[in-house]
């Protein structure tokens, strides 16, 4: 991912030195069970141990660890073969004991477990990140509780609402977000150390799990030569599904920046600049980003689905674009979910034309409610409908009052008056029916 849209804690976690650092906590894991289980020799094992953990300490951080990398990929352009290149990098640092490196392994043995450690390190920081807009979220669900607003369906001015609810919406929906994120990544909570072909012929399972167990990884049950690939699809559909929340949330904030609407606008610097050619703009760039970002997670899906199936026990067209999918992946949800927190964060709500907005209905879209009364007063629906539609229509072509419309059909006022129709116009009825939609979602010790 270009650094533009990468974290810095997050890119650290994805870098060569990162990658090779967890390459040789899985190797010094799986020495260290060979040692105690005496499957290699005593003396060999304990001088692989304390010249492994010590390269681990000081050769893969800072100026050191670039050169570590830079020696890496010079052997590998030799050798062809990064995981041969990494292990004779560090066979020719640790000295004799270094031929019980790699013992009983093969490349994707470590490959595969260390990727499962990556995931999990970088899922701690995804869910941190959630977390951050899930606060958010509610925060705003919170402050808006009670203004009411019109609500618009197809675009077009429906029935008032709670302003706040649709922060609600997206609270909840981001809870079930963090809920499959927590599923995904405990699905690839496992490695395989089962040898070339998954037979477990230089590994018993017990001793893998004992491995494996040590790194904070589970055993895959049955794997090939590599951990079956249904596990990272699972993990990228989630991202889609991240992604496809973050843009209906970016998408809301736009669409009430709309001029025309003016209800919500992103946060506006001092030093800001809106436009290069009109001083007065002030888009909403950063939504408009996070949705070109989500289009980006969404695609990460398709190439996951199409890496399950893999000839035999393996084949290598996955690899290639995991390389690329898996970090990118990774660093641009933490940056999508990090900016849409700051963006909740600083968002401004014009409560004022929030109102403005409503009272320019006119009553309007509360038809539907009229409707009901007037039904329930002994009127015909279908007439009701009529009667109710005729004077809404001519309203909105600003041929007159809406209430006044509605009685100039005489049939309207045996069922119900003016009195009656303005107390359906009472903002407390609005309030007080989402209130019960606050209770069930935010009872009063979650708030």
């Amino acid at each position: 991912m270009i650094p533009r849209y990468t974290r810095r804690e997050m890119l650290a976690l994805w870098s060569d030195e990162s990658k090779f650092a967890r390459w040789l906590r899985v190797e010094l894991a799986v020495a260290e069970v060979q040692l105690n289980e005496k499957i290699i020799p005593l003396k060999e094992g304990k001088a692989l141990l304390k010249e492994g953990k010590r390269l681990l300490s000081d050769q893969f951080e800072g100026e050191v660890g670039k050169k570590s990398v830079a020696s890496i990929e010079a052997l590998e352009k030799d050798l062809r073969h990064d995981v041969l290149a990494f292990t004779t990098f560090i066979a020719e640092r640790v000295g004799p004991s270094g031929r019980y490196f790699h013992y009983g392994l093969t490349s994707t043995d470590i490959v595969d477990t260390a990727m499962a450690i990556g995931i999990q390190e970088s899922g701690k920081l995804l869910l941190e990140s959630l977390d951050s807009v899930i606060r958010e979220l509610k925060g705003l669900a919170l402050r808006f509780r009670h203004l009411v607003c019109i609500g618009r369906t197809h675009g077009m001015h429906a029935e008032p609402t709670v302003f706040g609810l649709r922060f609600l919406g997206f609270f909840e929906e981001m809870k079930r977000n963090r809920e499959r994120l927590e599923l995904a990544l405990a699905r690839t909570r496992f490695g395989k150390l089962s040898g070339a072909v998954g037979a477990n012929v230089h590994f018993q399972p017990s001793l893998e799990k004992k491995i494996l167990k040590s790194l904070g990884l589970s055993r895959e049950p049955v794997s090939s030569q590599v951990i079956p690939r249904d596990r990272l699809a699972e993990l990228f559909s989630v991202f889609a599904i991240v992604g496809a929340s973050i843009e209906r949330i970016s998408t809301e904030i736009r669409h009430l920046s709309r001029s025309e609407v003016g209800e919500a606008r992103e946060g506006f610097s001092k030093l800001q600049k809106g436009s290069s050619a009109m001083p007065h703009k002030r888009n909403p760039v950063a939504s408009e980003n996070l949705s070109g970002c989500a289009r980006l997670l969404r695609s990460y899906v398709t190439p996951a689905l199409e890496n399950i199936a893999l000839w035999h026990e393996r084949d290598i067209s996955h690899s290639a674009v995991e390389r690329v999918i898996l970090p990118d992946a990774f660093q641009l949800a933490d940056y999508a979910l990090d900016r849409l927190a700051k963006v909740l964060r600083e968002l401004v709500i014009d409560e004022g034309r929030v109102s403005q907005n409503l009272r320019a209905t006119g009553g309007v879209p509360l038809s539907g409610h009229v409707l009901l009364a007037l039904v329930k007063a002994g009127a015909v629906r279908e007439e009701a409908y009529r009667w109710i539609q005729k004077a809404s229509h001519e309203a909105l072509d600003g041929k007159g009052e809406w209430v006044d419309l509605l009685f100039s059909e005489p049939q309207v006022a045996e069922f119900s008056t003016r009195s009656e129709v303005k107390a359906l116009l009472s903002e407390k009825r609005i309030v007080a029916a989402a209130d019960a939609i606050y209770r069930d979602v935010l009872p009063k010790g979650k708030r």
